[in-house]
């Protein structure tokens, strides 16, 4: 199609040129003509610019109307319409013929060459040929090309002149006068085959339609003129028959369809269009009406100026579905912007989509340098990273941009589509260029930013980046190419001798502008910013009048840390001196400790002065120097030296010969490398470091010289015993971590609090968050952010953990330096037996951790944590590599304390050497990978280089066939490797696809990824080393065929990323790798970059299978397997063969056995680390005498789930639940509760334990019976004994069921022969009496009596069962109240007495061993569920109702503080009931028989007991301890406060995070509406909890609440001092820009959220804050405001602004002498003495009130007494005088 543009944009490889109705087409660089493209190939072949071939943009220009053909309309990427066009006059003359010329015609064609006289025409007829004189163009070039040649592809409309030989030579005219005026005529013979567009024709008017004109041109043609082609002007004036001037726009092929235009401007040829584009474009315009609507084509609309636009019909609504031909019609109105210019039509293109309206920018010319944009990741390539920033906007992030630090591999950290927020650093419009930065520090800048030289001002700072760094300087780089030079004198306060070596091209610098001259575009910078001189030190102007003498003790201030170590003023006079940090304690470790949390401010009492040279003082706080010189032991002078002599100093300095030690004297020796120590000494700097405290013998003493030799030998400096030495050296390098702990405890970090909180030997529960490559665990920061605890692989105990998983762990240290807490989930740690421990005996411990000074162990025994020194002396430093210590070694440890004091460690010191034992190897459970094999033939072939890329088709030959893989040689060499999952699309089960190709046969496959052979990873495309890589391939059929391609997915290379993409339970092909016997697993492969792995458990439920797996599978086999989960070890899925592994109630599973307890059961194990128990009563179907005989660990065994609840699976192993379809016989039916039981029923079970009152008899996991003694045997042996010795734990037995209670769940048994029918449970042959019938007549009333007390016992006993599991609020004592049955009055006094002892009881329950719960059970069952199971078994601890170990949860003062520090709160004690206590243990031993005299004593104890009881509950200083008393308290006192925040805080001891805030809701409801501070108080102290423990939804529903009841503004800034205090700054920020919006007025706001921008260090944001104060608040607020502003910046930020802040206001209100007085307090606080006597100078000197004046003397005067000296004093009462006197001479004038 022939079709008239217009040209729109001019690049470097195209124009874009506008089209008719708003369309736009594209015309590349080899359309222009044929000399252009041949010119262009020669540059491309010579590769260098050839002189006469110039640019597009210089042969063309916007605005120019050109010929076009339409050679082809594609679908871009993105599904749009793309229409490529050619102004080749061979393409567009096509249709003209050599006869067809004729003088007159108006033709296009473009210059081929430069001749003598003129120029060759290239006017695209075949065999013509055109000239075009050198005459004819003169005019054309003057007025046109500025007077230059024409160039070769220049575009020209031409007249025919003359036609010369049939066609055969053409001379043309490009005169201007000649061609505005052509005409096509009849003559010229036009025909619809040849008619082409830009013909100027005259027509007549046919035809008038709604839509436009019909015209009748060149007599016989026929054309449409569109609505929008009219003469503006004339538009509603046109007839028929009225003759026109119109110029063809475009000529169909096909259809022949005409269309004209009649536009004025396209009625001169040559003349190009003068208006190319709309003021408004990118405007967004509301209700704009709608003119007319055409179904096909869109709508047009009228604009405000009557100008009309048009929409396209994709562009009238955001998508066809919701398009509303309704909503069109004329006279509507919609909301649209300007997006385009259509220089065809003269008309604005609009559109109604919104994600265009409401597009941040819609062209480049939108986007200024400076400006922040978000955009989208579209790829990521060697030259930089392309984001998309709007529709048509791309911009380039260099790859030195892409973060402050050049990075290696960016797509790692970036993926494509990720939306990412950059700095625009230049835009071009004009070549489409926007180059962007993605440097946090230049995004996050608040300086203001420099886009061009007029905005370097000299003094502003600013953010740059270095563009290069040269030997004279560093080019820095800002905005829109914005550059300036830091010379090599600017660089920094010290000289730099090699720039390149410091600084780095990339780096991003705070520059300050020292001088611009835009005119030159030049600018000089400095990096050393104005404000960075450094401030005198108070008092440095001062004489230093006062000194400090040797071996003085003094008490000093540090000041602030420098490299080496603390800058402090001695105290009182602050005289400044210095404390090196190997100085601060004895121990090495401990110095940089003690250093790192020392601050300034901080006091250190008793600290040594050592020596004083060039006025500066050194200190010295080693505790061994300190009690050396105050015990007088120091020799002052070499005369008091002699050989023998035990001395204590320090290393002074280290040389090759040996280490000089120097004393608090100042005396030094040296101590030569032969007797320096016992060992062989290869290195003098392994045995000592610098600084490091040791003890000396003189040998020699050379007092001529002055000179000693030492001797540091451990033989030699012995103080006394070993095992004393290395005690007292632990404890001191304890308490001193003890000290490092207080002073981390002031931090204001919730974080420093909560480490300075941890002790060792604390047990948390934690969640695990992700399982490290090397094996180690790192578990989740649970409410404290930054908190980092792991437990290394060894602490892992070869459990098998997974994320998200809770497990409880110890605390075995906290690094104090690097803030992490090391933990283990050791069972034996975390489970401590509560054994009574000896002091001074010898256990065997094991080594959990080392430390530089100590090492912390755990007895075998007991679990509990030791410290004990690693060395035993001062100079016992150095260590073998066979002499060190190693985690998991055994040692033999003395212990000298047997309760863990605060430190967390009971204290010993270790036995011999010689009672070590080796570290015991890690059980096969752990997970360890081996190294992944490599193929010899694959690390072969990595040598060779390669080109390839993703994507590319290649050829090869099968080398070898493996069972996973195949490896193939391509050309050149180069090895490939095809894996199993890359061969077949279908691969079947069972199969092994490598099979399918044999070796020599030729293959066609596809590159699909790189491997690395050092790292096995697969690396993306951009990556350096990807050109020695192994190509993966694919030959399946799918990958062949289409023109995408797979990618292995190369931008996670973490292996963890890319098993994510698996979710538990989907189906997967895997092809077996080999099966890994030690393991026990299956290791398969699913693609090249994701391996996996099947546990043998999980590959089949059959026996057979799992004792011979290697049968079964074979290697390279496909398998179906099913995923269970990632193994969180290593990068790693863990599938099964047999379902999905859940572990749900009535699944089967197969387990193996690790632990079997005697007459108890056994602990199973699973995959993936879950714990399973099974009951003696499930290990089968009948039971025997030794039920677990046939168990030993790591048996296999088919389980049935029979509960999930509780962290431990309860198991069955009967085979009528694993194998139900073989329907053996049931012996021994399951009893799982008393509704199991009939009464007369014979059942079988096992002996429990011998009671005092009976025999307890288990008949099912959870239900135990008693037979009482006359129940139990026919006989009545004399001694106890004997039950013990024919009634063991375990015995099994057959017996009746005499009674049942189910309200009580009680069972009686018997035994007896009469009613089982098996023999007594003691032999005839022992000959013991029959009972007598009185005893059992005793035995029955003694029962009636027990019974209910223990009814009683049990009742309660359930209710706290009840109350652990659903959190009742039940308060002790509560039965109390409940209807009694007779002997009412009796019984309530017991029952009272037993409740206040229920606390204690538990207490006591906890500090037992878990002793069973049957030891104070009377005739009863015991039903348990769950975790009660779990502890009938001893295996895991009970979870207790008290737990002292835990961490206390808040802190509470007297006052109302409540702070976010989890601090110093004293567990619930249990009640002081020592009596009942004792009664209680005494119970089981009391005769059973009891005389009337003995039951009235019981009677009187119990009365005392309760009187005594009820006046410690009268006594004023009591303590509340639970919740009844805390109710009972809060009767009293309803509206304290302090009592419901102690109540709150007691529940959240007890992490009963639920019964806090109900405490806190009924606070609200009970606290008087008059006490608002009480009510503001507990609102205060609910949003502290949901702040610390609940979520952000809940803690904005209490904030709503709490604004509606109480002063809103107090209750933002509560909010906001809380969330500033638990680190959640942005949050924080979030409040304070809500609150300056709804307290404008409050000055209070402003002020504080200056200062959190300040403690944020923001000083820029605070200044704008101050700014923005003084815009809201009235003005008479603005002289405090500006006031507390300057004090914030004393206090928090640059005391010189804040200096200058006062000035200036002082400058403007000079009688503001409150002002005065804030700023003379700061400058003492803050300033120096010649400053602060300066304004005291000028405020006397003011003219103020008499009385303001003396105020201001009277400052000045106690200033001068405290630091002046006394002629200071008289000075200032002279000029006081001098004043008084002036102003009575004024007074008598």
């Amino acid at each position: 199609m022939r079709i008239l543009g217009c040209v729109k944009e001019v690049n470097e490889l195209e124009l874009v040129i506008s089209l008719p109705n708003g369309l736009r087409g594209f015309v590349q660089v080899t359309e222009i003509c044929d000399a252009y493209t041949k010119k262009l190939s020669e540059q491309v072949a010579q590769e260098e610019p050839l002189k006469d071939l110039v640019n597009l943009p210089e042969l063309f220009s916007p605005g120019m109307l050109v010929r076009c053909v339409v050679s082809s309309v594609g679908i871009t990427e993105r599904g749009k319409k793309s229409v490529k066009l050619s102004l080749n006059p061979k393409n567009v003359n096509k249709v003209l013929s050599a006869e067809a010329l004729k003088p007159g015609m108006l033709l296009t064609g473009t210059v081929s060459s430069l001749e003598d006289h003129g120029y060759l025409v290239d006017i695209g007829v075949c065999e013509a040929r055109a000239f075009l004189p050198l005459q004819k163009a003169q005019e054309y070039i003057r007025q046109k090309n500025k007077g230059a040649a024409l160039k070769v592809g220049q575009y020209l409309n031409c007249i025919i002149e003359e036609v010369k030989g049939n066609g055969g030579v053409v001379g043309l005219s490009i005169g201007h006068s000649d061609v505005s005026t052509a005409v096509a005529t009849e003559e010229q013979n036009w025909t619809l085959n040849n008619l082409l567009p830009g013909l100027v024709v005259k027509a007549q008017v046919q035809k008038v339609t709604p839509v436009g004109l019909t015209l009748n041109f060149l007599s016989v043609f026929t054309g449409l003129v569109d609505l929008m082609h009219l003469d503006p002007k004339k538009a509603g004036t046109y007839f028929s028959n009225q003759t026109v001037r119109a110029c063809v726009l475009s000529v169909h092929p096909r259809t022949r369809a005409v269309r004209l235009s009649l536009r004025p401007i396209f009625l001169q040829p040559g003349r190009s269009l003068t208006r190319l584009s709309c003021q408004h474009l990118g405007a967004v315009l509301d209700e704009v009406p709608v003119q007319s609507f055409f179904s096909k084509a869109g709508a047009t609309f009228r604009l405000k100026d009557g100008a009309l636009a048009y929409a396209r019909l994709s562009h009238l609504s955001d998508s066809k579905n919701v398009f509303n031909a309704e909503a069109f019609k004329p006279g509507n109105t919609h909301k649209c912007r300007i997006i385009d210019y259509s220089q065809m039509d003269e008309l604005a293109l609009l559109s109604l989509r919104t994600s265009i309206i409401e597009a941040q920018y819609l062209r480049y010319h939108d986007i200024k340098p400076g400006a922040l944009v978000k955009g989208t990741v579209l790829t990521i390539k060697p030259y930089g990273m392309l984001v998309k920033v709007g529709e048509q906007i791309k911009g380039l992030i260099p790859p030195m941009h892409l973060a402050d630090i050049l990075m290696k591999n960016p797509e790692k950290k970036y993926h494509i589509g990720n939306e990412v927020k950059c700095r625009v650093l230049l835009c071009d419009p004009e070549a489409k260029k926007l180059m962007m930065t993605l440097k946090k520090t230049l995004i996050e800048s608040n300086l203001p930013a420099i886009t061009c030289y007029a905005d370097a001002k000299p003094g502003l700072q600013t953010h740059g980046f270095i563009l290069r760094v040269k030997d004279y300087g560093c080019i820095v780089k800002f905005y829109n190419d914005v550059q300036g030079l830091v010379p090599k004198h600017e660089l920094s306060a010290e000289y730099v001798p090699d720039p390149e070596r410091v600084f780095y091209a990339g780096q991003v610098v705070k520059v300050v502008v020292l001088n611009c001259e835009p005119s030159k575009e030049r600018m000089l910078l400095s990096f050393k910013l104005l404000g960075d001189r450094k401030k005198e030190p108070p008092g440095h102007s001062q004489k230093k009048r006062r000194t400090v003498s040797l071996g003085q003790l003094v008490d000093v201030k540090v000041l602030e840390k420098t490299k080496d170590g603390l800058e402090v003023a001695v105290l009182p006079h602050n005289i400044p001196a210095f404390l090196p940090t190997p100085h601060l304690s004895d121990h090495v470790a401990n110095g940089p400790l003690l250093y790192h949390w020392l601050q300034a401010g901080d006091a250190l009492h008793r600290v040594l002065c050592l020596s004083q040279s060039e006025g500066r003082v050194l200190l010295c706080r080693k505790p061994a120097l300190v009690s050396t010189v105050e015990g007088g032991q120091d020799p002052k002078s070499f005369a008091e030296i002699h050989p023998g002599m035990l001395l204590i100093g320090f290393v002074k300095s280290i040389k090759d010969y040996g280490v000089f030690v120097q004393f608090p004297s100042g005396l030094s020796g040296l101590a030569p490398k032969a007797i320096m120590s016992d060992k062989f000494v290869t290195s003098t700097s392994d045995h000592f470091v610098e600084g490091q405290t040791v003890v000396a013998k003189v040998t020699t003493v050379d007092e001529e010289k002055q000179r000693m030799l030492l001797s540091l030998r451990l033989s030699d400096c012995c103080l006394g015993d070993v095992a004393t030495t290395s005690l007292l050296l632990l404890s001191q390098c304890l308490e001193e971590r003890q000290g490092v702990r207080s002073l981390m405890s002031n931090r204001d970090s919730v974080l420093i609090q909560m480490l300075a909180e941890m002790t060792p030997g604390m047990v948390l529960d934690l969640e695990v968050q992700e399982v490290l490559e090397d094996g180690s665990v790192v578990f989740s920061e649970g409410p404290v952010p930054g908190l980092v605890l792991r437990a290394s692989r060894y602490h892992r105990a070869g459990q098998e953990v997974e994320p998200g998983q809770k497990k409880k762990v110890v605390i075995l240290n906290v690094d104090m330096l690097k803030l992490e807490v090391h933990v283990s989930l050791c069972h034996d740690l975390v489970n401590r037996k509560a054994k009574k421990l000896k002091k001074g005996s010898e256990y065997q411990a094991i080594v959990q951790h080392l430390e530089e000074s100590f090492a912390v162990a755990s007895l075998v025994e007991t679990g509990h944590l030791a410290a004990f020194s690693l060395t035993s002396h001062l100079n016992d430093t150095f260590r073998f590599d066979s002499e060190k210590l190693q985690v998991g070694q055994g040692v033999s440890l003395t212990l000298k304390t047997t309760e863990p004091g605060v430190t967390g460690f009971l204290l010993a010191v270790e036995g011999p050497a010689a009672k070590r034992t080796v570290r015991q190897t890690r059980k096969d459970s752990e997970t360890v990978d081996e190294d992944e094999e490599a193929d010899p033939a694959l690390v072969v072939g990595a040598i060779k280089k390669h080109t390839l890329s993703i994507g590319d088709m290649v050829t090869g030959t099968v080398k070898s066939i493996k069972p996973t893989h195949v490896v193939v040689t391509l050309e050149d060499g180069i090895i490939g490797c095809i894996h199993a999952s890359h061969i077949l699309d279908e691969v079947p089960e069972g199969t092994s696809p490598t099979a399918k190709l044999k070796v020599g046969k030729t293959v066609t496959a596809r590159v699909i990824g790189g491997r690395d052979m050092k790292t096995f990873k697969f690396l993306p495309i951009s990556h350096p080393r990807f050109i020695r890589t192994i190509p993966e391939l694919s030959v399946r059929p799918s990958e062949l065929e289409k023109d995408g391609r797979t990618a292995l997915n190369t931008h996670s290379v973490s292996p963890l990323e890319k098993i994510k993409q698996y979710q538990a339970g989907q189906t997967l092909i895997c092809f077996l790798k080999k099966y890994n016997v030690v393991k026990k697993w299956l290791e398969v492969e699913i693609a090249p970059d994701i391996r996996g792995r099947i546990p043998l458990l999980l590959t089949s439920l059959s026996f057979k299978v799992l004792k011979h797996p290697d049968k079964k599978f074979q290697i390279g086999q496909a398998l179906k397997a099913t995923v269970v989960g990632p193994d969180s070890s290593k990068a790693f899925l863990c599938l099964s063969l047999i379902g999905p592994h859940k572990l749900e109630k009535g699944e089967v599973a197969m387990g193996r056995v690790v632990k079997v307890t005697p007459k108890e059961g056994l602990t199973v194990s699973f995959p993936f680390g879950k714990i399973g128990r099974v009951s003696v009563f499930h290990v089968s179907d009948s039971y025997t005498e030794t039920p677990l005989e046939d168990f030993i660990p790591q048996k296999v065994v088919r389980c049935y789930v029979l509960s999930t609840t509780g962290h431990v699976l309860t198991l069955s192993l009967r085979s009528s639940r694993t194998n139900p379809e073989t329907k053996s016989k049931i012996t021994d039916p399951e009893i799982n509760s008393i509704q199991d039981i009939q009464e007369g029923q014979l059942l079988r079970g096992y002996v429990k334990s011998v009671q005092p009152h009976g025999v307890l008899f288990g008949l099912g996991p959870s239900v135990v019976g008693l037979a009482r003694y006359l129940h139990v045997s026919q006989y009545s042996p004399s001694k106890k004994a004997l039950y013990n010795r024919y009634l063991p734990k375990g015995k099994l037995l057959t017996a009746k069921v005499l009674s049942l209670n189910h309200q009580k769940n009680l069972v009686e048994l018997s035994f007896l022969p009469g009613d089982t029918g098996k023999p007594d449970v003691f032999p005839a042959s022992l000959g013991l009496p029959l009972l007598k019938q009185e005893e059992r007549e005793v035995e029955a009333e003694e029962k009636e009596c027990k019974g209910e007390e223990k009814e009683k016992k049990n009742q309660k006993r359930k209710g706290k069962r009840n109350q652990e599991g659903q959190e009742e609020v039940q308060l002790p004592g509560k039965e109390k109240s409940e209807p009694q049955k007779p002997q009412a009055k009796k019984q309530g006094k017991r029952r009272r007495r037993e409740s206040a002892s229920e606390q204690e009881r538990a207490d006591k329950k906890q500090k037992k061993a878990a002793p069973s719960e049957e030891d104070d059970s009377g005739v009863e069952v015991y039903y348990r569920e769950g975790e009660d199971e779990v502890e009938e078994m001893s295996v895991l601890p009970k979870e207790k109702p008290t737990r002292p170990a835990e961490v206390p949860r808040l802190q509470l003062s007297s006052g109302f503080v409540w702070d976010v520090g989890l601090d110093s709160l004293t567990p619930a004690l249990p009640p002081r009931g020592e009596s009942s206590d004792s009664e209680e243990d005494d119970k089981p031993q009391q005769s059973t028989k009891k005389s009337r005299k003995e039951r009235m004593l019981e009677k009187q104890k119990a009365e005392k007991e309760l009187s005594r009881m009820e006046e410690a509950l009268m006594d004023p200083g009591r303590q509340p301890e639970s919740a009844h008393d805390f109710d009972r308290l809060l009767l009293s006192s309803p509206n304290s406060s302090i009592l419901w925040l102690q109540y709150m805080a007691f529940h959240l001891q007890a992490t009963e995070i639920e019964k806090a805030r109900a405490v806190a809701e009924r606070a609200l409801k009970t606290i008087s509406f008059r006490e608002e501070q009480e009510k503001l108080n507990v609102w205060v102290a609910l949003l502290n909890l949901e702040n610390m423990y609940g979520s952000q939804e809940s803690l904005t529903k209490v904030f709503e609440r709490a604004v509606q009841y109480n002063e809103p503004l107090k209750v933002f800034l509560h909010l906001a001092d809380i969330y500033t205090k638990s680190e959640k700054f942005q949050e924080a920020g979030e409040l304070y820009n809500r609150m300056l919006k709804r307290f404008r007025q409050e000055k209070a706001v402003w002020i504080k959220y200056g200062a959190f921008l300040l403690r944020r260090g923001q000083a820029g944001a605070s200044h704008r804050v101050m700014q923005r104060a003084l815009e809201c608040l009235p003005n008479k607020e603005h002289v405090d405001v500006i006031a507390k502003f300057a004090q914030l910046e004393f206090q928090l930020g640059d005391a010189e602004r804040a200096k200058a802040i006062f000035e200036n206001t002082l400058s403007t209100y000079p009688k503001r002498t409150d002002v005065w007085s804030v700023y003379i307090d700061m400058t003492i606080k803050y300033g120096s003495q010649k400053e602060v006597r300066d304004i005291f100078e000028r405020v006397i000197h003011l003219s103020l009130a008499p009385k303001r004046m003396k105020f201001f003397f009277k400052r000045y005067l106690d200033y001068e007494k405290q630091h002046g000296t006394e002629k200071d004093v008289q000075a200032v009462k002279a000029k006081a005088l001098e004043y008084v006197e002036a102003k009575s001479s004024v007074l008598e004038d």
